[in-house]
């Protein structure tokens, strides 16, 4: 068996990496308690000429991971090719589901790539405090909505913002 504790972070390579990145040097940082154990660490060795050997390599970051969290860009919609896998492994995995508007949007909105769609999923903006609450707190949520049945979009009250 697996034992499950990475983060697994996707989202547009070509236009988002800073953010990834950023989200990284918040980790990094001693005077911080942002923390996530990054499944991208998990085989680092990679064969990028093939899209099968890519994903392969991603699935089994994904098999580590306790959580998906999607980095949700201007373009993100549009990306099929490995994105919309990714979601879709993810939902497959029932993996709790993290949106994190790059826009600071709260909520979901028109950015949101279609594959999420009628998915149990926690919409958050790209701010420190409360990417690090979800992290610590939606897994827990998630399970408790996922044996309820439902699959909608959520997002934190006013009240969770003002208490971090």
């Amino acid at each position: 068996m697996v034992y499950r504790n990475k983060t697994y972070v996707a989202f547009d390579g070509d236009n988002d990496i800073r953010y990834y990145n950023l989200m990284k040097a918040w980790r990094q940082r001693d005077n911080t308690t942002f923390n996530f154990y990054d499944a991208h660490d998990i085989n680092t060795a990679r064969d990028s000429s093939i899209e099968e050997s890519i994903k392969r390599q991603l699935r089994v970051r994904m098999a580590n991971s306790k959580v998906f969290v999607l980095l949700i860009g201007d373009k993100t919609r549009f990306l099929h090719k490995f994105v919309k896998w990714e979601i879709e492994t993810a939902k497959r995995l029932k993996l709790p589901i993290i949106c994190v508007n790059l826009n600071n949007s709260r909520v979901k909105d028109n950015l949101c790539p279609a594959a999420l769609n009628d998915t149990l999923a926690i919409f958050v903006p790209f701010e420190k405090k409360i990417v690090q609450y979800a992290l610590e707190n939606w897994s827990s949520s998630h399970e408790t909505y996922l044996k309820q049945g439902k699959n909608s979009h959520y997002y934190y009250k006013n009240s969770v913002y003002d208490s971090i």
